[in-house]
């Protein structure tokens, strides 16, 4: 039987757990020195809307950003791996799928935002927009 990406998400988040808007709010307003935050968005949606200081790293790009040995590494998330890195999405389908691997990548405090930016949104949390330029190794 085939896999569909439902499955595979539903694998993932049986792995991954979640916070909430809320005790993000909280950290980010506390603890913000101790949080890596991760849209694993396309620039595109992070241009439109986005959590305030959050990286972006799209989903596809996740894997050789967070390997120091890939050539397209990017080095604040390779330098991470004793903070706590919150990833998000629009919904927590592709950011549960980011923090499994990063997870199995050997990233131990990877936590994903339960309901995405769209439950970040409703719960009117502060975003902005405006581009992002990827930072390079």
């Amino acid at each position: 039987m085939h896999k569909t990406l439902a499955d595979f998400i539903t694998d993932a988040r049986s792995r991954v757990t979640d916070v909430s808007a809320d005790d993000l709010a909280e950290w980010l307003e506390e603890r913000v020195d101790e949080l890596l935050l991760i849209d694993t968005r396309e620039p595109y949606e992070y241009a439109r809307s986005h959590i305030p200081g959050a990286l972006l790293i799209p989903r596809g790009l996740i894997e050789s950003a967070a390997d120091p040995n890939n050539a397209r590494r990017v080095s604040v998330l390779c330098e991470a791996r004793d903070k706590t890195i919150v990833l998000y999405c629009d919904t927590g389908g592709r950011s549960t799928l980011a923090a499994d691997n990063l997870q199995l990548m050997g990233f131990s405090r990877v936590l994903n935002l339960a309901g995405g930016l769209k439950l970040w949104d409703a719960e009117d949390y502060a975003t902005e927009s405006g581009e992002y330029t990827l930072p390079l190794p």
